[in-house]
């Protein structure tokens, strides 16, 4: 009796403590005071409404795309497309990520710490427990040993650069592991180590709210999914993309080598590209918990109609992303980079891509919303989605649907595909040599109408 007396006295101390400090007034929780950042790179694409769809004459007959209102929120979206260089990060953390866990878990196997040297300079940091906090004791006790690794979660050193110098090799540990990175002996040529790229693999898990939210289950288990992506560019795209055509300098260079770095990466599918928006929220947040700030959300591909409204740049019934109905200015100069009369391709100053920031931005300061590269959307292709999506950020998205939205035309296509209101898709499975994409993120609460 005495012991719930004193513990319902100390409960209204504790909720008068609380009343005290708001005068018994509904203030609400005070959180910390935010404001927006723009991302590096990025566009900020006001809310508004716009008429979507072919308001001039459909030349090509495909009659998918009626006219109608929509009206989409405000976001930031990437001023390029993602260039090589940029996608290349991307393949050298996964890469960085993979040599470090394969390091670790060999350390863990012999037992080996940091006070043993060599390979044992990689082991993972809950190795080392004497500066372990009483939360991170807890975590290795309770969830080591769980998941289909059984080494899920524990946390990588990454303090101490990677040594690639196969003559600076620590041991023979280490060695072991750089090895089964590379491709074998017997499949190398011209005494060249190549890593051995379809062991890089991309492994996240994201929530299908769309699931959750017309499921009648409650268990949040019941709706993560996991993804694992093989994530570095298919390069014979190049090849397969055109018969009877010599593009082999294009498979051998294109990715890789410094000459393309600010070119727009191609060869990507569609789930690689959502690889990448996932690593690079990822990247981005993990930066921002180290700096004691708050994450950020998402990046994601754009919905098809958020690309139509930035690739317009608020030039309302516009053929083309700079408003005009063609494809040349007054000066004579080509507009983009595509296919131009017929198949002269060196008419617009470029045979295959051109660097992501060529020709003129759109009124958004986006640069080759039209030709270039063909960019993934986030959305299904359906020829009667127009008719039955939401005015209010549109969206057509089918789970089970693999045709993917592709917008903007690219290097290889005639002009009808560069206008604004141009529908065309891939499966998302695939890749193309022709096929690049852009990132969005949305713009969290109301823009300032005085910016």
């Amino acid at each position: 009796m005495k012991k719930l007396l004193l513990s319902s006295v100390a409960l209204v101390f504790l909720l008068s403590s609380c009343g005290s400090k708001t005068q018994g007034e509904l203030v609400g929780v005070q959180g910390k005071k935010w404001y927006p950042e723009k991302p590096y790179g990025m566009e900020l694409i006001p809310r508004g409404s716009f008429i979507m769809g072919k308001s001039e004459e459909d030349m090509a007959q495909v009659q998918n795309a009626p006219t109608r209102t929509v009206t989409v929120r405000s976001f930031y979206m990437d001023d390029t497309e993602i260039t090589n260089s940029e996608y290349r990060q991307f393949v050298e953390w996964v890469k960085d990520s993979i040599v470090r866990t394969k390091l670790a878990i060999l350390a863990d196997e012999l037992g080996m710490g940091p006070e043993d040297g060599g390979i044992g300079e990689f082991a993972f940091r809950d190795a080392d427990t004497t500066n372990m906090s009483v939360y991170d004791q807890y975590m290795l006790d309770n969830y080591a040993g769980m998941g289909e690794t059984g080494y899920e979660g524990r946390a990588l050193n990454t303090d101490d650069d990677l040594v690639w110098d196969t003559s600076d090799y620590p041991d023979e540990y280490y060695t072991e592991v750089m090895d089964s990175v590379y491709i074998p002996e017997e499949e190398s040529y011209n005494g060249q180590r190549t890593v051995d790229v379809t062991k890089l693999k991309y492994r996240y898990n994201w929530m299908d709210i769309e699931a959750a939210a017309r499921s009648k289950s409650s268990r949040r288990k019941d709706f993560i999914r996991q993804e694992v992506t093989q994530i570095y560019p298919d390069t014979t795209v190049w090849i397969r993309d055109f018969e009877y055509s010599y593009n082999e300098p294009m498979h051998n260079d294109y990715f890789w080598h410094d000459a393309y770095s600010e070119y727009p990466v191609v060869g990507v599918s569609w789930t690689q590209a959502r690889a990448f928006c996932n690593w690079r929220t990822k990247f981005k947040n993990d930066d921002q918990k180290d700096r004691g700030r708050q994450f950020v959300n998402q990046f994601r591909l754009p919905t098809e109609a958020e690309w139509e409204y930035a690739a317009r740049g608020g030039i309302e019934g516009g053929t083309y992303p700079w408003g005009g109905p063609y494809v040349i200015s007054d000066t004579g100069c080509f507009m983009a980079n595509f296919k131009p009369q017929r198949g002269d391709y060196a008419a617009d100053a470029a045979l295959y891509t051109v660097e992501a920031k060529s020709y003129e931005p759109n009124d958004f300061n986006l640069y080759n919303m039209a030709g270039n590269v063909s960019e993934w959307t986030n959305s299904s292709y359906d020829p009667g989605s127009y008719e039955y999506f939401s005015t209010m950020n549109p969206n057509g998205r089918e789970q089970g649907n693999a045709r993917k939205v592709i917008r903007g035309g690219s290097w290889k296509d005639v002009a009808y595909f560069l206008q604004v209101s141009t529908r065309d898709y891939e499966y998302k499975d695939s890749a193309r040599s022709y096929v690049g994409f852009r990132t969005v993120q949305d713009y969290m609460g109301e823009e300032d109408s005085t910016q």
